[in-house]
């Protein structure tokens, strides 16, 4: 039982610090940031596809796009999208935070697309910078 609960702790302590990396290099967390020529909103810089893609699979989500602004909704978002793109069924193997950070880029390929390397060593900076401040 013990081992269960530290399990789940440490996979929500993983997930935190992805998605605070992510926030930082989409927008240094800016609720207000619109990006990619008007196509991207909020501290994630969400498109409507990813938006409506996400709540297609988790309709209980509810909200409107524009929700996006907000960080904790667009978090909620952006699980949803992991938890239909970034699975182990679709990727043969176990899902790291490489592949959460890349699909959250470059869609539900992303993951595979060379074009989110960049992204992903952005996004892996932010991660060891943070780490390194707590240790």
């Amino acid at each position: 039982m013990i081992v269960q609960v530290l399990a789940l702790t440490v996979c929500l302590y993983s997930n935190d610090n992805l998605l605070n990396a992510i926030c930082k290099v989409e927008s240094n967390c800016e609720e207000s940031a619109v990006g990619d020529s008007g196509n991207a909103i909020g501290p994630y810089q969400i498109w409507y596809v990813y938006w409506k893609d996400a709540i297609d699979y988790r309709p209980s989500i509810g909200g409107s796009y524009s929700d996006c602004v907000n960080k904790e909704y667009s978090e909620q978002i952006i699980k949803a999208y992991w938890d239909r793109y970034a699975n182990e069924n679709r990727l043969g193997r176990k899902v790291i935070d490489e592949d959460r950070a890349r699909i959250h880029n470059g869609g539900p390929n992303g993951w595979k697309k060379k074009s989110t390397i960049k992204y992903w060593n952005k996004v892996k900076s932010f991660i060891h910078d943070r780490n390194s401040q707590h240790h």
